[in-house]
């Protein structure tokens, strides 16, 4: 699961960054409202964790501007102002949930999972489609009951897929799920990536099916 955190304080965003990476959430760090503007628009997010006390710009503008270009993306907004208005105003721009300075880590990390479940029409922190099982938090994936042991970008794109199962994922959105700051991920690299997906899923009663023109569809086969 990919995080954009929008954090100025380096010492809360240093520990926000180790606490999720070790929950094996995958996290961009924008210090400013104008750099993650640009992350949102070169990453796929699956998450926002958004200080309102930016140094360029207030974090409600940044989330009108992200409702204003209809992004569903869950927002979490993180922040020192206290008080019952100023929660109000953040949840009337479209933050989806709101949590106050000084904060429980596990508190927040629960309020994540419940975020991300919603947004993927989860009631478990577990992805089934056939013999597949995927617990994106634990980026984990079993099938058939044994262990996948997946790179990286393989799992990645097999989690998307799970995501959307029986939807088209467009070839651009697994590659710019790929990339990274400063290592960008071609169209042919996801086809290789796929490939192996491909093979590793034969004869489980699941496929990713090409639509000519559009993208990829991970669909039981049975």
């Amino acid at each position: 699961m990919n995080v954009l955190l929008v954090e100025d304080d380096p010492l809360i965003a240093q520990g926000l960054l180790q606490a999720l990476k070790q929950s094996a959430y995958t996290v961009v760090h924008a210090p400013y409202g104008e750099r993650a503007e640009g992350l949102l628009l070169a990453n796929d997010v699956d998450l926002i964790i958004l200080d309102l006390g930016l140094p360029d710009m207030d974090g409600l503008e940044l989330l009108r501007r992200l409702r204003a270009r209809q992004s569903r993306v869950p927002v979490l907004v993180l922040t020192a102002r206290d008080g019952v208005e100023q929660q109000v105003a953040a949840l009337d721009q479209g933050a989806d949930d709101y949590m106050e300075k000084p904060f429980d880590l596990r508190e927040l990390e629960a309020r994540l999972r419940a975020l991300l479940r919603r947004s993927h029409d989860l009631s478990t922190d577990e992805v089934s489609l056939g013999a597949l099982q995927l617990s994106p938090f634990q980026r984990t994936a079993t099938l058939n009951g044994e262990r996948l042991e997946l790179p990286a970008r393989e799992y990645e794109i097999l989690e998307i897929l799970s995501l959307h199962a029986n939807r088209v994922v467009t070839k651009a959105r697994l590659a710019q799920r790929l990339s990274r700051e400063g290592d960008e991920v071609g169209d042919n690299a996801v086809e290789v990536y796929v490939h192996r997906l491909r093979r590793r899923l034969q004869e489980s009663g699941l496929a990713i099916r090409t639509q000519r023109g559009a993208g990829y569809v991970l669909e039981e086969t049975g």
